[in-house]
């Protein structure tokens, strides 16, 4: 038996919000309605998340639970929470770890970039131009002083974490090395995590 199309079943469309003339600001990041989980904003434009892959969230899940096992009590490391660098710049790092004094309660969103000791960036396919170029120039810029770039080797293979610390006079990231098995760095605290037990706990 065949339908009818009525006015009722074409009027149920997205509706898409119009930005400004001069792109939206963090102020709009945070009173838009509707607007879908984990949405950034990048010089004044929404970025919309898309569906993620297993080795996505195992990733941050491992990132997560090795800062924390080595943690200090002034930082904190937090997931998938908002950092503003600016009026248009309001990304969202996969893991952040944050000055503890910075932590105002159970129902923050959003953190300063001054605050901000590391931000990590676990890479999918359609954020791999943001997490390599974009995101880190901007974070540079912001004076973060560490960055992570966390890649899958291969499409079956564990991660593989590309280290950057900030060079203060040039505002920029120097790249200070590629861990696969392991990742043991001092910065910003002693960290230690093995990286062959993601999806293992």
């Amino acid at each position: 038996m065949g339908g009818t199309m009525t006015a009722e079943s074409v009027e149920h469309r997205v509706q898409w919000p119009v930005p400004p003339q001069d792109g939206y600001t963090v102020d709009d990041l945070f009173t838009l309605p509707d607007l879908p989980p984990h949405t950034e904003l990048i010089d004044g434009s929404l970025v919309f998340v898309s569906p993620q892959r297993r080795f996505h969230f195992l990733a941050i899940d491992l990132l997560v639970d090795g800062l924390r096992s080595s943690l200090v009590p002034e930082f904190s490391v937090e997931r998938e929470m908002t950092v503003i660098l600016d009026n248009r710049n309001g990304p969202e790092p996969d893991v952040s770890v944050v000055r503890a004094e910075a932590v105002t309660g159970l129902d923050q969103t959003k953190f300063q970039a001054e605050d901000v000791l590391l931000a990590a960036e676990v890479v999918s396919p359609d954020s791999e131009s943001r997490d390599r170029t974009t995101k880190p120039q901007k974070y540079a810029a912001a004076g973060i002083p560490n960055y992570w770039r966390v890649e899958q080797n291969g499409t079956t293979g564990g991660p593989v974490i590309h280290v950057y610390e900030l060079d203060p006079l040039t505002k920029s990231y120097v790249h200070m090395g590629m861990h696969r098995d392991r990742i043991k760095v001092d910065k910003p605290y002693p960290i230690d995590i093995d990286l062959t037990t993601i999806g293992k706990r």
